[in-house]
């Protein structure tokens, strides 16, 4: 089942403005076909220690909940 990359970029836009209220965002990079979408985190969040607490708790619980077939968040 391949990812729908329209809807991953609509729920990145969803929460953007959580990470951008704290100095930071959220680049897609890419949707692989086994549903592991790579992300870039930037400014305040690219050197945070949370960052891997934003990833799990912000970004991928959110993508896996709301686009099907998404399957991990990679930090790239």
């Amino acid at each position: 089942m391949s990812v729908d990359k329209e809807k991953v970029e609509a729920v990145i836009e969803q929460i953007r403005p959580r990470l951008q209220m704290d100095g930071g965002d959220i680049a897609l990079k890419e949707v692989t076909d086994d549903g592991e979408v790579q992300v870039e985190l930037q400014g305040a969040c690219a050197g945070c220690p949370m960052s891997q607490y934003t990833l799990a708790m912000q970004v991928e619980s959110v993508l896996k909940d709301q686009v099907p077939g998404v399957t991990k968040i990679v930090p790239v």
